[in-house]
């Protein structure tokens, strides 16, 4: 049987997130996306990796226990943001105390991950461009406007201040953006025009 044409390769939610069938996502529940995000073929995102309460050791068959008054978040994903072929997102962790816990990893908008890119963030910034291959460790934070070079390798922790470019590995400060970007017609302000030509 041929493979479905590329049309049908994308799910359109209520808000336009266009997520291709290709795509992993675990724990969808500890997942939210603002809209109008692209998430295309062999993407992981791992929101089964979350932080738990302490409190909550219910199991399936505890129907009687409240529910906790807010559902754990894994991963936020902000609105126009697209998620390239096999890139890797999933919530940072450390070491607390001898226990291993994970912690939120919080996308914001017009955020575009490269292709095999491997984000483990706890923050990235609006209208980031993280490049292709390029790995973010744990705990790092991207500011806003900030872009991380193809292959660039960000350390555990790292800040990278806004409007800064980083490359090498491990990752340094390269160079600075330049004046227009985020605007129409620079790479920043295609956001959108990537996100309309997803799926047709």
């Amino acid at each position: 049987m041929p493979p479905k044409a590329a049309k049908g390769e994308y799910i359109e939610t209520d808000t336009g997130n266009k997520i291709s069938r290709r795509s992993h996502i675990h724990g969808t529940q500890h997942i939210i996306l603002g809209g109008k995000t692209v998430i295309q073929a062999e993407a992981v995102i791992r929101g089964d990796l979350f932080r738990s309460s302490s409190s909550s050791t219910s199991t399936s068959s505890d129907q009687n226990q409240p529910a906790p008054s807010a559902p754990s978040v894994a991963i936020t994903v902000g609105r126009y943001s697209h998620i390239s072929k096999q890139a890797v997102l999933r919530p940072p962790s450390r070491l607390h105390r001898g226990v291993h816990s994970f912690y939120p990893l919080k996308i914001g908008d017009h955020v575009f991950v490269g292709e095999r890119a491997v984000v483990e963030a706890a923050t990235v910034g609006n209208h980031v461009h993280i490049g292709k291959e390029a790995v973010v460790g744990s705990m790092a934070i991207l500011k806003d406007f900030a872009v991380v070079l193809d292959g660039a390798v960000v350390a555990p922790g790292m800040v990278v201040p806004s409007w800064c470019v980083v490359g090498g590995a491990p990752a340094r400060i390269v160079g600075e953006v330049g004046e227009g970007y985020a605007v129409e017609g620079a790479d920043g302000g295609l956001a959108r025009e990537r996100y309309r030509l997803v799926g047709r």
